[in-house]
């Protein structure tokens, strides 16, 4: 039986956390080519809100895949292989946010105090400074590339296992999977290109299906209960 209350909630989460993200995102001071560090830190050191922007980016983060460890409860899959996905999806989900965490403290607070130092430095000292600022942004692509990873490996494993499960229409967990692929390719670009160009068709798919998906979830969770046979199956 799938709780409908949870559902609810799960859903909620899950495009609150979403919509959070695109908001806390507007405020991130990333201006031209982030892949040109003398650029990129001039503005980080410049900002004012660099350290509370990415401190929202992690409570938003937090209350998505919160919202993904709640569908795993209010689904009530008890059996089966869909069991063991969501389950793998729900591990995979907790140590994504783990490491967001990380990846929050390394570009939130590490990067900004570097940058901070940097600019601040002697022309003799600028040099040593720069290098360490452009060790801890190979630091952060490192963990933005595996944190995507990671969710994407729980994106995937929850969408088979609604396809196995057919305890909600099939195409939502296709498109749930779709968007843990959009985050593996995501990974993989960050990690081998850093913050380039080639990172915006993977991220506005993953974003995009999310909300399609999202959204349809939150339209079947509030739907009249004789209305929804596959929550009673």
């Amino acid at each position: 039986m799938t709780d409908r209350l949870l559902l609810r909630l799960a859903t909620a989460l899950l495009l609150g956390g979403l919509l959070l993200t695109f908001v806390v995102g507007a405020f991130h001071p990333d201006k031209g080519d982030a892949n040109d560090h003398a650029s990129a830190f001039t503005h980080y050191a410049n900002s004012d809100a660099w350290t509370a922007v990415h401190l929202g980016q992690f409570v938003s983060m937090a209350i998505a895949i919160g919202g993904l460890i709640a569908l795993f409860f209010a689904l009530g899959i008890r059996s089966g292989p869909s069991l063991w996905l969501n389950r793998l999806g729900v591990v995979a989900a907790g140590v994504a946010l783990a490491a967001y965490a990380v990846l929050q403290a390394v570009d939130g607070v590490a990067l900004k105090q570097s940058v901070d130092a940097w600019l601040a430095a002697s022309p003799a000292d600028a040099p040593i400074r720069f290098a360490s600022a452009e060790a801890i942004r190979w630091l952060e692509w490192g963990m933005r590339s595996y944190f995507s990873f990671l969710l994407g490996l729980a994106f995937v494993m929850f969408g088979l296992g609604l396809v196995r499960s057919a305890r909600v229409p099939r195409p939502i967990g296709l498109l749930m999977a779709l968007t843990g692929l959009a985050y593996i390719a995501q990974g993989w670009v960050v990690g081998s290109e850093g913050f380039s160009a080639s990172n915006s068709l993977p991220t506005l798919v993953g974003y995009g299906v999310w909300l399609v998906w999202g959204i349809w979830f939150l339209f079947l969770a509030w739907q009249p209960a004789k209305a929804v046979h596959w929550a009673e199956t």
